[in-house]
């Protein structure tokens, strides 16, 4: 028998790669007008990896999580692998092509830290109690 998935919880993992994004487009304004154009676009397509990412990994894990355990940890070592290879790549050609941008880009990606932690504060300020 499967555990049904609690509905406040599925509201937030829905509401995160929104906050991500948006996070990151309200934060790329002012990113822009002190460090640049560039700067501001590369800290918004931060936060769009950021998002994309956030969502691969709740779909594949949600995939992989339904499998038997043996199966599960296989792939979800490879697909956890082939992530961060992806993302190390990306990293690697901003690195390559605009190395003056990466700290924008990776200020960008990092948007999901201040969105997990406004969501945990927000969730810990509507618990009634704080142990089970």
């Amino acid at each position: 028998m499967t555990e049904q998935p609690d509905p406040l919880e599925e509201k937030i993992l829905r509401r995160i790669p929104f906050e991500i994004v948006a996070l990151a487009a309200f934060l790329a304004v002012p990113v822009g007008l002190i460090f640049g154009p560039l700067a501001g676009l590369f800290f918004l397509l931060g936060g769009a990896l950021s998002m994309v990412g956030f969502l691969w990994l709740k779909s594949s894990l949600t995939r992989v999580l339904a499998r038997e355990k043996a199966r599960a940890l296989r792939s979800g070592v490879l697909l956890y692998a082939l992530r961060f290879v992806l993302i190390l790549g990306v990293f690697l050609i901003i690195i390559l092509v605009y190395p003056k941008k990466l700290l924008a880009f990776a200020a960008g990606f990092s948007s999901v830290i201040p969105v997990f932690l406004g969501e945990a504060v927000v969730a810990l300020a509507r618990m009634k109690q704080w142990k089970v």
